[in-house]
């Protein structure tokens, strides 16, 4: 973690004991630092799992076979390792995760299939077997922490520990629903973008529980981008160990599944907004609505090309209103766009209407706007009824600086 703290962080919240969970943290000394590295987390028996994963078509072990793994549906342990992502390295990697998987899976007693791996910091590096094995040995006797222990155990270049929690009536159950994150660079909506884990003691069947993990990605993480890199190692797992004493969730035909799936995209939201007020170097959060394209699938598309373009963030970093290259933006973007129906705003203030400069426009207040932390920027196509947010930074000085010096 980071010694200078995002000037957009946000406290961490009060997750409390999740029924059927157990986080622990340990030292496994993957890099010259004082501090724990790797996290393991034991899941009751029975436990329901779901994940989504990068599509970084050169991903780790640990992503090929959390892909394979995840549609068995049942999980009863999670290590994440931090400073090593252990992509790209061949054999030497995929022995790591499997020895690191036999390890835990003999401990608990359970399939091999059922313990989930994920690795995050350098690419190109093998995972060291022998400290991996010493820290998950570490792990299993350690005492349990809190979550904001292991939020910050799992974080790399993250400059503040992300969680965040929900609750809902479920059955006439109260279920809590708790999730750690990290992430701050190599941030790009292809899913998962980060590395992020989602608790419950809901009962969700797994199947259930991967419908809606995968709908709220689609509104959340696959929403939100820091510098347009997919990440090799990203995913998103969610566990549910049905210790809240809930009838099974099965569908939305189930009683309070309505409630659950808006608990669940809170959660998946909260923390892919987080990984954005974390990006690398960032001082603004910049929200980008699209109205007024063919469908929703356009409008996101569009709203990606204005928070990946360079431009337009390091516009936003110099506080400078320059909608011209919003326009640029949308019309790089490979979607349906007629330059005489386009308006651009910013935080409500429209500059341009229907492909024209506003006459009567005044800069002031759009000015004043850029000059905060939390940046608007509205974009309406003019062409029909599809719709989407998207969520980025600003592109400063403190990305390059963080990136120029990642391995040194």
């Amino acid at each position: 973690m980071s010694d200078a703290v995002s000037p957009l962080a946000q406290p961490f919240p009060a997750i409390p004991l999740i029924a059927g969970v157990t986080p622990r943290v340990a030292r496994a000394g993957y890099k010259d630092w004082g501090r724990c590295d790797l996290t393991y987390v034991e899941l009751a028996e029975g436990t329901a799992v779901a994940g989504v994963f990068t599509r970084n078509v050169c991903c780790s072990s640990e992503v090929e076979l959390g892909r394979a793994n995840v549609g068995q549906g049942r999980a009863r342990a999670l290590v994440v390792n931090a400073g090593n992502s252990n992509a790209f390295t061949g054999y030497r990697g995929r022995e790591a995760v499997d020895a690191i998987m036999a390890q835990v899976a003999a401990h608990l007693g359970c399939p091999q299939e059922q313990v989930f791996v994920s690795s995050t910091g350098v690419i190109g590096v093998p995972l060291p077997k022998d400290k991996a094995e010493a820290g998950v040995r570490a792990a299993l006797v350690a005492q349990p922490c809190g979550w904001q222990d292991a939020a910050n155990t799992i974080g790399t270049t993250d400059t503040f520990a992300k969680g965040a929690l929900a609750t809902a009536i479920v059955d006439g159950r109260t279920v809590t629903l708790g999730a750690i994150i990290k992430g701050s660079g190599m941030i790009a909506p292809d899913m998962a973008t980060m590395l992020g884990y989602i608790f419950t003691d809901c009962a969700v069947a797994p199947g259930f529980l991967q419908e809606l993990l995968s709908a709220a990605n689609t509104r959340t993480f696959s929403c939100i981008t820091v510098d347009s890199d997919t990440s090799t190692s990203d995913t998103v797992l969610a566990f549910a160990t049905g210790r809240a004493g809930n009838a099974e969730l099965t569908g939305f035909d189930s009683p309070g599944a309505d409630a659950f799936a808006a608990a669940l995209g809170d959660v998946c939201m909260q923390l892919a907004h987080l990984v954005v007020r974390d990006g690398e170097g960032a001082q603004k959060f910049i929200a980008v609505e699209v109205t007024g394209a063919v469908s929703n699938e356009s409008a996101r598309k569009v709203g990606l090309a204005i928070a990946n373009s360079p431009l337009v963030k390091t516009a936003i970093a110099g506080e400078d209103a320059n909608w011209g290259r919003v326009v640029m933006a949308v019309g790089k973007a490979g979607e349906p766009a007629d330059r005489d129906n386009l308006s651009i705003g910013f935080g409500g203030v429209w500059a341009a209407r229907d492909g024209l400069p506003l006459g009567d426009y005044d800069e002031a207040p759009v000015a004043a706007h850029l000059k905060g932390r939390e940046i608007e920027i509205q974009v309406d196509l003019g062409l029909g009824e599809g719709r989407a947010t998207v969520w980025t930074c600003d592109l400063t000085h403190g990305y390059i600086s963080i990136n120029a010096d990642y391995r040194s």
